[in-house]
């Protein structure tokens, strides 16, 4: 045990400065600052000032390292639990990422209908992590933040975007919030481990919502916001693509609504909603809207430039081309939706000065057959080019070929100067299943990708398993 002794400088020196491959410390230097923190949560002010001393000396010793060392950037996602709130807890997590040669940390904050707040300082409509009698008032987000930055961190809050939970859908006075497909379902009834709550991006309610959820993080000032499940639910089977209007969730008041004021004449308002709640349009739909409005000419939507020949076209001719059109303003419009709330969103982190990232699936805005699309409808190359880009390049393949062609489907489909990051699952010197280790996927990428200078991992729960049980339990 180093307790109870005074450690010369020079010795605290020599022991920190043993950075490995992938700027990891060495077992030397992480037994020592453990040892220091031990016997600092006991009171001892010499090792107090030890692990204080060391901890920096470390903070500068991995800036150094990661300024010369590929990835410049490397990221690792973070999920704190309730008991993180005893002392040393924080402190013990952000030394293992910082041994392990990370510098920026991504720190869950909302999901699963749960919020990274303090119970005393909770404005949202979400439940908080922290439930522990008498820790009303410890705030595991702003402690992760500061002593992050004591260790030469960056913090991001990582927060769930359109998917608010299943508690929240439980809420009475939220049920107009949820996303509806066509046949009334909302996605708790539609993703088959009941987690995924869905709320339609076009309510007010929910934007309402959410905005007190960043008011309340950008507080706290993260170096940064990563936005999750930017999209819809995915089904299993032919329910993961989307072929048909009643498909896509764009049945709740305020999306249909919206949905409906994208028609520019009476005609077109009127083909919209007879395709909406019948599924379809037939001849007869755009015969009888003739009749209703003989002074208008062709129906007009957003986006819609009828051909000069309409007017001249048979029926035939014309019903078949309204009905495709139909279906892929339907189609735009429920992923404008989701295009629309992450703006929003990203809009009021970057107003304090502050990046914002979206999280997705490389594969989520892909064409499945002829007409149709990914269910998710993630439309991830129209997100805003203010964003960082954080692709989940999760594939499962034993030489990482297949997980270097999701980030260079993504490197190729990214606007220019975007900030791309790709994520990707593993551990370190360790094959799971079909999955490469870490370094095996990082190796593949960097060697197509070097202009690359930023990574990140999931999770720090794969790496530290018995670690991260035990803090879940109280162990």
């Amino acid at each position: 045990m180093l307790g109870n002794s005074i450690i010369p400088l020079t010795q605290i020196k020599a022991v920190q400065a043993a950075i490995g491959n992938y700027c990891q410390f060495s077992p030397d230097a992480i037994a020592m600052k453990e040892n220091f923190l031990q016997t600092a949560l006991k009171g001892d002010p010499e090792d107090t000032k030890n692990y204080q001393i060391l901890v920096r000396k470390q903070a500068e010793e991995l800036r150094r390292c990661r300024a010369q060392t590929w990835p410049q950037e490397q990221a690792i996602w973070l999920r704190f639990y309730p008991c993180d709130v005893r002392p040393g807890s924080v402190e013990a997590v952000l030394d293992r990422i910082v041994n392990k040669g990370y510098n920026t940390v991504y720190v869950e904050v909302f999901a699963d209908s749960q919020v990274l707040l303090p119970p005393a300082d909770n404005p949202t409509p979400w439940d908080t992590v922290v439930r522990t009698p008498g820790a009303e008032r410890v705030d595991l987000l702003a402690q992760a933040i500061q002593k992050g930055r004591e260790r030469g961190l960056k913090v991001y809050a990582w927060v769930f975007t359109l998917n608010f939970g299943y508690v929240y859908a439980q809420r009475s006075d939220r049920q107009s919030v949820l996303a509806r497909n066509g046949k009334g379902q909302d996605s708790t009834k539609f993703v088959h481990d009941q987690s995924q709550a869905f709320v339609d991006p076009y309510n007010r309610q929910a934007q309402t919502d959410y905005y007190s959820l960043l008011q309340a993080v950008l507080k706290r000032r993260p170096d940064g916001v990563l936005f999750d499940y930017v999209r819809y639910p995915r089904g299993t089977g032919t329910q993961s693509a989307v072929g048909k209007v009643k498909d896509l969730w764009i049945y709740s008041a305020a999306s249909q609504q919206a949905f409906y004021e994208r028609g520019l004449n009476n005609k077109g308002r009127d083909l919209i909603q007879r395709y909406v709640t019948k599924g379809y349009i037939t001849v007869n739909d755009v015969l009888e809207v003739d009749k209703i409005y003989p002074d208008e000419g062709s129906p007009l939507w957003q986006g819609r430039v009828p051909p000069a020949t309409e007017g001249k076209d048979s029926l035939q001719v014309r019903y078949q081309r309204l009905k495709t059109d139909l279906w892929y303003l339907a189609v735009a419009h429920a992923a404008q939706g989701v295009i629309n709330f992450v703006s929003f969103a990203a809009s009021a982190v970057e107003r304090n000065g502050i990046p914002a990232g979206a999280v997705f699936f490389p594969d989520g805005n892909q064409l499945v057959g002829d007409r149709g699309f990914d269910s998710r409808l993630q439309a991830w190359d129209k997100f805003p080019p203010s964003l960082e880009f954080h692709p989940m390049a999760y594939g499962l393949c034993k030489d990482a070929a297949c997980i270097v062609k999701q980030v260079e489907r993504v490197v190729k489909m990214s606007p220019p100067k975007v900030k791309i990051t790709p994520a990707i699952a593993g551990v370190w010197g360790k094959t799971q299943d079909n999955r490469p280790t870490l370094e095996t996927q990082m190796a593949a990428i960097r060697a197509k990708f070097p202009q690359l200078r930023s990574l990140s991992h999931f999770a720090f729960s794969w790496q530290e398993p018995e670690f991260d049980q035990s803090r879940r339990f109280c162990r």
